[in-house]
């Protein structure tokens, strides 16, 4: 019984969005990333201020043992300091500054803005982020308001993902992937998957039907250009993982 229950949430969880063919989830990528500093509390409310469906974040742990919001192995790209993110404690990373003067939020910062108000997908981007992921969000649906049906968790880490399916049945759990989505399908059924978000130059309208004719939603990342938005509605996906929220329309 409990393995259907991940499948039970995220239906849920379309119609509450009012999932329709024509029109697709809108689903901020590391918020509002084309707008605010990603992965940052900035980005994820500029999402929310733009009406989204769902966040979409990443997610590490560091040194100290917390799992933070934040995407790249190294801080160079971002931050004003270097060196691996993985390898940090949390006194000397809430050091770091990232451009727009910004600071790494740890996910239940996240999980505190958000507030249960949108659907939250978390990709699980670093090594061993499973069980800490598992134990944080189980600790915020059971004392920090939000619902099973508001998180999913994804990664193109697939082990990690197994990891997390024996840990809980109950998680809604997407598998990322930038090659042939198709190809997704199997370790989808073996996870009780509800979603495959692949790469949106991957797609064909006889790939989204195959997936879809499946069972499984498709939330296609990460679709900017007008042109490309309009071809993956066309395509009748379930969600559109965007840097711009607002084009989506």
């Amino acid at each position: 019984m409990k393995l259907v229950l991940g499948g039970i949430a995220m239906a849920i969880l379309l119609i509450s969005c009012d999932m329709q063919t024509t029109k697709p989830l809108v689903i901020g990528h590391r918020g509002a990333m084309g707008y605010e500093t990603e992965n940052t509390l900035a980005s994820v409310q500029k999402a929310m201020d733009m009406g989204v469906d769902m966040i979409e974040i990443d997610v590490i742990n560091i040194k100290s043992g917390e799992t933070v919001v934040f995407h790249d192995k190294t801080l160079d790209r971002l931050g004003n300091a270097g060196g691996n993110i993985e390898e940090y404690n949390l006194y000397d990373l809430k050091k770091v500054i990232l451009d727009g003067n910004h600071r790494i939020p740890l996910l239940q910062d996240v999980l505190k803005l958000i507030n249960n108000k949108v659907a939250l997908n978390i990709e699980l981007k670093g090594d061993g982020t499973a069980n800490r992921v598992n134990f944080i969000t189980d600790y915020y649906v059971k004392n920090g308001g939000w619902e099973w049906k508001n998180i999913v968790i994804s990664s193109f880490n697939w082990e990690e993902l197994r990891r997390l399916r024996k840990l809980n049945p109950e998680i809604a759990i997407a598998v990322l992937t930038e090659e042939d989505p198709v190809a997704a399908i199997a370790v989808a059924k073996e996870l009780n998957a509800v979603a495959i978000n692949p790469y949106f130059e991957e797609l064909t309208q006889e790939k989204v039907d195959k997936i879809q004719s499946e069972g499984f939603k498709v939330l296609t990342w990460t679709v900017n250009e007008p042109a490309a938005i309009k071809k993956m509605q066309e395509f009748g996906v379930d969600g559109i993982i965007t840097n711009y929220p607002d084009r989506v329309n």
